[in-house]
C-alpha cells in the first residue's frame, strides 16, 4: 500500500485514531476497576454486547474463511483461488478478535486457559472454546505460507503446502461444529429464550447462517479492499458467490418460516411487541431486502447493487445474533439491558484494530495473488500457502 493509496481515505484514519484514543484508555479501565466499571452487565444480565455482538458476530462473519477454502480445496471450485488468501485472513483476524473479547468478558481472564486442562466434555462451552482454540491454530497454520514466502523460506513452504488439504478438512470440521455449538449453548435456555428465538433447530439456524453471513463478508471485504488499496475487483467471482448466497437466503428463510409454524409460534411475529419488532427488522435486514436486490441478475452483476445486498445481510446476521443473546432474554431477566458506552467503545476499538491488521498483512505480505501483476495474469495460480493448483484451475468441476 502506498503514501498515495493511504491518503485516500483521510477520515478513516481520523476514526481510527479516534477510536483507539477511547478504547486503549477504556481498555485499562476495564482491567483495573472489573466489568462493574466499564459495562451495564449484572447478575440478572451476565451476558451483553461483548458476547452478543464481539463472540457470536466475529465467529459467524470469520465463516467465510471454511467456505471459500472448502469451495476450493474439496469442492474443486479453483477460480475462486484469487480470494481464497484474503478470506482466510479476515477468518483468522475474526478469531483473534473473539478471543480479544472474552479476555475482556472474563470475570477471570487469567482463567482462560482452564479447558485446555481442565476437561468437561459433557459441557457445550467446553466444545467451543478447544474447538475455537483449534480452528484459529489451523488458520494460523493455513496462513503460514505467506509469512514463509516472505522471508525465503522453502523447506517450510514445502511442508505447508503438503498440509494444505488437511488443514482444510480439519478447519471445516472444526468451524462446523462450533458454529453450531454457539447455537447449542442456548438451548439450555428453554423458559429463557424467547419463542421466536428457542427451538430445538438453533445448531442448524446458528450453522446456516453463518456461512450466509460469512459469503456476504466475502463479498463486503472485496468490495472494501479494492477501494482502499486501489486494487482490481474479482467481479466474476463475486457474481458466482452472489448466486449461491441468493440460494442460501432462500433456504434460509423457507426453513425458519417453516420452523415457526412447525412450533405454531408464527402469531407471535405479528404482535405489537418489542421482541416481534426486532424480528421483523432481523428478517428484513438479513433475508427479505438482500434477496430482492440480488434477485435481478444485473443487481449481482453490479458491485453498486451487490454490495449493499451483502451488506444488509451482515447487519441482519448482527441483529440476529443479538436478538439471540439480548433481545429475546430481556422478558425472562426482567430488565432491559443498554450497553454502557464504553462497551460500544471497546468493541470499536476492536473492530478498527481489525482492520488496521488486515490493512497491515496487506501491506507487508502477498495477501491477493494478483499483486504481483494483475487478477488474471498470475503465470500460476495458487493457494493460501502459495501451493499452485492443477491446470484445471479456473474451471467449476
Amino acid at each position: 500500500m502506498t503514501a498515495r493509496e493511504t491518503n485516500r481515505f483521510p477520515l478513516w484514519r481520523g476514526i481510527f485514531y479516534l477510536l483507539l484514543a477511547v478504547g486503549l484508555p477504556v481498555v485499562a479501565l476495564r482491567y483495573s476497576q472489573g466489568l462493574g466499571a466499564t459495562t451495564n452487565l449484572s447478575d440478572e444480565f451476565p451476558w451483553g454486547l461483548w458476547i452478543g455482538f464481539d463472540l457470536l458476530c466475529g465467529v459467524g462473519l470469520a465463516a467465510g474463511g471454511f467456505t471459500i477454502t472448502a469451495a476450493v480445496y474439496i469442492f474443486n471450485l479453483k477460480r475462486f483461488h484469487p480470494i481464497v488468501r484474503p478470506a482466510v485472513l479476515t477468518a483468522f483476524l475474526g478469531y483473534l478478535l473473539v478471543i480479544g473479547a472474552l479476555l475482556l468478558d472474563l470475570g477471570r481472564p487469567w482463567n482462560i486457559w482452564h479447558p485446555i486442562v481442565m476437561w468437561n466434555p459433557s459441557s457445550v462451552m467446553f466444545e467451543v472454546a478447544w474447538c475455537v482454540m483449534l480452528y484459529t491454530a489451523v488458520l494460523a497454520l493455513e496462513l503460514s505460507g505467506m509469512v514463509f514466502e516472505k522471508v525465503g523460506w522453502k523447506r517450510a513452504q514445502a511442508v505447508q503446502r503438503a498440509a494444505t488439504i488437511p488443514l482444510v478438512l480439519a478447519g471445516v470440521l472444526l468451524s462446523t461444529l462450533h458454529q453450531s455449538s454457539l447455537g447449542a449453548l442456548y438451548l439450555i435456555v428453554p423458559g429463557k429464550l424467547h419463542p421466536l428465538w428457542y427451538t430445538a433447530a438453533l445448531p442448524w439456524i446458528f450453522w446456516s447462517s453463518a456461512i450466509v453471513a460469512g459469503l456476504a463478508m466475502v463479498i463486503v471485504e472485496s468490495r472494501l479492499s479494492s477501494r482502499a488499496f486501489g486494487r482490481e475487483l474479482e467481479m466474476d467471482l463475486l457474481t458466482d458467490i452472489s448466486r449461491v448466497l441468493l440460494v442460501g437466503l432462500g433456504v434460509f428463510a423457507i426453513f425458519r418460516i417453516y420452523d415457526l409454524i412447525h412450533r405454531g409460534v408464527l402469531a407471535l411475529a405479528f404482535q405489537p411487541t418489542y421482541e416481534a419488532s426486532l424480528f421483523a427488522l432481523e428478517l428484513a435486514l438479513g433475508v427479505v431486502l438482500p434477496f430482492l436486490l440480488l434477485l435481478s441478475p444485473r443487481a449481482r452483476a453490479d458491485i453498486r447493487r451487490l454490495y449493499p445486498a451483502a451488506l444488509l445481510t451482515v447487519m441482519g446476521f448482527v441483529v440476529n445474533r443479538l436478538n439471540v443473546s439480548v433481545t429475546g432474554l430481556e422478558t425472562a431477566a426482567g430488565t432491559r439491558y443498554v450497553p454502557a458506552w464504553t462497551e460500544i467503545a471497546i468493541s470499536l476499538f476492536m473492530v478498527a484494530i481489525g482492520f488496521a491488521a488486515f490493512a497491515l498483512m496487506v501491506r507487508y505480505f502477498r495477501v491477493y495473488p494478483e499483486a504481483d501483476g494483475g487478477h488474471h495474469a498470475a503465470p500460476a495460480p495458487s493457494g493460501p500457502s502459495g501451493r499452485p493448483l492443477p491446470a484445471t484451475a479456473g474451471r467449476v468441476a
